[in-house]
């Protein structure tokens, strides 16, 4: 090989294996498109116009029907590493239950969330747990695989 196809082929694979390390980065969630959910009014804005510049919310509260969530985020993943969350917003509006104007705009990002501890220990469930040998010979010698004699196929067991 001459000199020039070597030094090419080398460039090709360094070109390729730095481009196994560009992180893929994608958007999930609320995506403001001609207002966002931060410029909202409060006071004037009501449900009916939000509805209008924003749409239908992310989320609506559980316990507060006059509460609704615009939420949007942000992931890098490079290579074969687990996601990575790099931008996270969340708009919380609160709506006055009177009058359904907007009572209060608040703007949460990843910053404001809180690492929650889950407990890893699982509920025992009554009986016990069978091994795999245990599953594939625990019906040897019962019988009920192959139909009796005085059995048609496609017939219930006992129903004559």
């Amino acid at each position: 090989m001459s000199r020039p196809a070597v030094l090419a082929a080398a460039v090709l694979a360094l070109a390729f294996a730095t481009s196994a390390c560009t992180p893929l980065t994608s958007y999930s969630g609320f995506q403001a498109i001609e207002a966002k959910p931060a410029d909202m009014k409060v006071g004037e804005d009501s449900k009916s116009t939000l509805m209008e510049k924003l749409g239908s919310p992310s989320t609506v509260s559980t316990f507060d029907n006059n509460t609704w969530y615009y939420i949007s985020q942000t992931t890098d993943r490079v290579a074969f590493y687990m996601p990575r969350v790099i931008k996270r917003d969340v708009v919380a509006i609160k709506f006055n239950p009177a009058d359904e104007k907007v009572a209060s705009v608040n703007t949460y990002t990843l910053k404001d969330g809180k690492v929650i501890a889950y407990n890893g220990r699982e509920t025992p469930t009554r009986g016990r747990e069978m091994t795999i040998l245990e599953q594939l010979l625990g019906n040897v010698g019962r019988g009920g695989m192959l139909p009796r004699d005085d059995e048609a196929p496609g017939q219930r067991p006992g129903g004559r």
